[in-house]
């Protein structure tokens, strides 16, 4: 770990995907395995003027000794304290850290009735900080950094001593951390993603539609959504960037207009559960059909957790030729997969894609075609064979993606 690749990723997450501000707490979840980049985040935050680091530690060997030996009544329990305390800090404005890095296959042999309701017992304590983040209460980061157990399944091939550090490798890349100037990079990429927001937001669309392999759908959108890119500011105006990498422009489609079948193009591994080869088909804005290779008994529970988790809360264009994407790999984590593909997310919505929404209650916000749910959990569907068009409120119909490629433009990828 002694790179200095990872104290320049520190100081990114710290500056950039952060920003974090003079006098404010900082929150991390984080496996126990990235303690040597969680502890540089700590001294960059405490540079910056940070007033507390706290870090809210994770095991992989923990969690499935609970699988294994648990009582299985036990499953409905939750630290009630740390949800009060995660609702608190939220409600404070402080800041948000989650890295990622686990087991992508860590529950894939455990009882799925177990993992369903620990799932479900875990949105439901933290639905108030879900709540705070869909209104960007809060500057908020996800990220990503390699483990032994990650690394094997990106890199099975390789000799052990050496997958780590040739994941590490692509990621950095990925965050353009092998730039002169790293930062300097990311602004050059923020406004990169900007400029095809603008563009989408200035069409604005009535309705989208994908067609590719196994994918034949129509989400009609929000009327007064907004498409959002990297950087979006907290209630407090601190501009932060919520994912690193990103790749994607995103919008809310609108809850009850989405019918037809969409098939995943990639396999969906979500908090140690594996879903493969999956499709679902709507009506009505609604999931009623649920069909999956591997996992399909689980992907129906998730979808039958409340009323918003059969709707979609987000629609996401990302071109074939995003970095992430042309890396050729599968990386087994959301974070990286859903920025090498177009996607979309059964469950909630982001409140900075509907025109107010960060302001709004739930009903409101419902009202105004956005979805609200416990869940919110991205899938892939991008594919060189994918087209996306839009149709505008004339009822004009435009290519945006062509391919898997924009179609929009002819020279906007950096």
């Amino acid at each position: 770990m002694n790179d200095q690749r990872l104290s320049r990723y520190a100081r990114l997450i710290v500056t950039t995907g952060l920003n974090i501000q003079s006098d404010q707490r900082l929150i991390v979840s984080a496996p126990v395995e990235t303690a040597p980049l969680v502890r540089l985040v700590a001294e960059e935050a405490y540079r910056a003027g940070c007033r507390l680091v706290h870090v809210l530690w994770d095991d992989d060997a923990v969690t499935l000794a609970r699988f294994r030996h648990a009582p299985r009544d036990s499953f409905e329990e939750y630290p009630i304290w740390q949800a009060a305390g995660l609702e608190e800090e939220g409600e404070r404005g402080s800041a948000f850290l989650a890295v990622l890095g686990f087991d992508p296959d860590l529950l894939a042999e455990q009882d799925p009735d177990l993992v369903s309701t620990a799932l479900r017992i875990r949105q439901r304590h933290l639905k108030p900080v879900s709540e705070l983040r869909r209104r960007n209460a809060m500057n908020w980061c996800v990220v990503a950094m390699p483990t032994e157990a990650w690394a094997a399944r990106v890199f099975p091939q390789e000799a052990r001593e050496r997958r780590i550090e040739k994941l590490k490798d692509v990621l950095f890349s990925l965050c353009r951390l092998d730039a002169d100037d790293p930062v300097a990079a990311w602004q050059k990429h923020i406004r990169a993603l900007v400029s095809r927001r603008d563009f989408l937001n200035g069409r604005r669309y009535d309705l989208l539609r994908y067609r590719g392999p196994g994918t034949d759908l129509t989400i009609g959108l929000a009327e007064n959504h907004r498409w959002v890119s990297a950087q979006v500011r907290s209630r407090a105006g601190i501009a932060f960037v919520a994912n690193m990498p990103t790749e994607e422009v995103f919008t809310a489609p609108h809850r009850e207009r989405i019918e037809g079948t969409v098939t995943a193009s990639k396999p969906l591994f979500h908090r140690g559960m594996v879903f493969e080869n999956f499709s679902f088909r709507f009506q009505d804005g609604r999931v009623v059909d649920v069909r999956a290779d591997r996992g399909e008994d689980l992907l129906k529970k998730i979808v039958k957790t409340d009323e918003g988790s059969a709707r979609l809360g987000e629609v996401a264009l990302v071109p074939e030729s995003s970095p992430v994407a042309r890396s050729g790999l599968l990386f087994y984590n959301p974070l990286l997969d859903e920025n090498a593909a177009c996607h979309l997310a059964l469950g909630s919505a982001f409140g900075e894609t509907i025109e107010g929404g960060m302001g709004m209650e739930e009903q409101a916000f419902m009202g105004a075609g956005g979805n609200i749910s416990q869940v919110h959990m991205d899938f892939m569907i991008g594919s060189p064979e994918l087209s996306v068009e839009g149709v505008t409120q004339e009822g004009k119909t435009e290519p945006i993606l062509t391919q898997g490629e924009w179609a929009f433009e002819e020279d906007r990828r950096e």
